[in-house]
């Protein structure tokens, strides 16, 4: 269930909610106006920034591929 945070894009009221299917109709808790923008999330953009949750190889404590032991 992932969290999503949206931008009405009538009156501008910045809001989260949890999405069940890209099908359910969201709707502005301030003026209930239909299809609020969806941000990128500071979560999101963290994730991409850092690699963390990415196949990218990282540099912790691990083996390392220098042949040192």
């Amino acid at each position: 269930m992932p969290l999503y945070e949206f931008c009405c894009k009538k009156c501008g009221t910045q809001f989260e909610r949890i999405v069940f299917s890209d099908k359910e109709q969201i709707k502005c808790p301030g003026c209930k106006a239909p299809g609020p923008e969806r941000l990128m999330s500071i979560f999101s953009s963290c994730k991409a920034a850092t690699g963390v949750g990415t196949s990218a190889p990282s540099s912790s404590c691990g083996p390392s591929s220098r042949g040192f032991s």
